[in-house]
């Protein structure tokens, strides 16, 4: 089905095994293809979003992840996909986590990774902060610091490539992270609303 849908829409990645891909960096992972996007200049980087997924708790539940068993979702504090919004009926999600195809249709990616807010504990639904790409490129840093335990050992191994950092700022990955909507970059939405701003399945 999701091979149908994707019929006269041109991936902007042949597969996932060429993108630049670390386990548990997926700030890093979704911004190393914003700048292969970018690079490659095949669609408008004003078509793409960096969407955090968080809530206030930092304990949001997605289902369908490498990381999951079964049918059982996966409780991140935090994860990171990318959204493609190209002049047609269809948008499209590209997550390096999932199981689900790559890209997915919209509409597949919200009714098998996220299902419903009505089945889910009012404190553990989901919101998403928007970070058009282009803008992401230019403001998100981390020196990675969240990956290291109290003595200063590496939690998860990183990425072989120098830390993301801008001009002005080495670390401000919790203000991407975050779902106040005063602070940060982009526009942040509840799950609902994200998925009536995108598309339009029957959740």
């Amino acid at each position: 089905m999701a091979e149908a849908v994707l019929a006269g829409y041109d991936p902007v990645v042949s597969s996932r095994s060429v993108c630049a891909y670390t386990s548990c960096y997926c700030e890093e992972n979704i911004w190393k293809l914003c700048e292969h996007i970018r690079s490659k200049n095949q669609c408008p980087i004003e078509e793409f979003y960096a969407v955090f997924i968080s809530n206030d708790k930092k304990k949001v539940p997605l289902w369908k992840q490498q990381a999951g068993y079964g049918d059982q979702p996966v409780i991140w504090d935090y994860h990171v996909i990318l959204l493609h919004v190209p002049n047609g009926d269809q948008n499209f999600i590209y997550d390096l986590d999932t199981v689900l195809p790559f890209p997915c249709p919209f509409g597949t990616y919200i009714e098998e990774a996220f299902k419903s807010d009505s089945i889910i504990n009012p404190e553990f639904r989901r919101k998403v902060r928007l970070v058009r790409a282009d803008m992401y490129l230019k403001t998100f840093a981390s020196d990675r610091s969240h990956m290291k335990d109290n003595r200063g050992n590496w939690l998860k191994s990183p990425p072989l490539y120098p830390c993301i950092e801008t001009s002005d700022c080495k670390m401000n990955l919790d203000d991407f992270i975050s779902m106040n909507p005063e602070e940060g970059w982009g526009f942040v939405l509840k799950l609902p609303d994200f998925v009536q701003e995108f598309g339009s399945p029957e959740l």
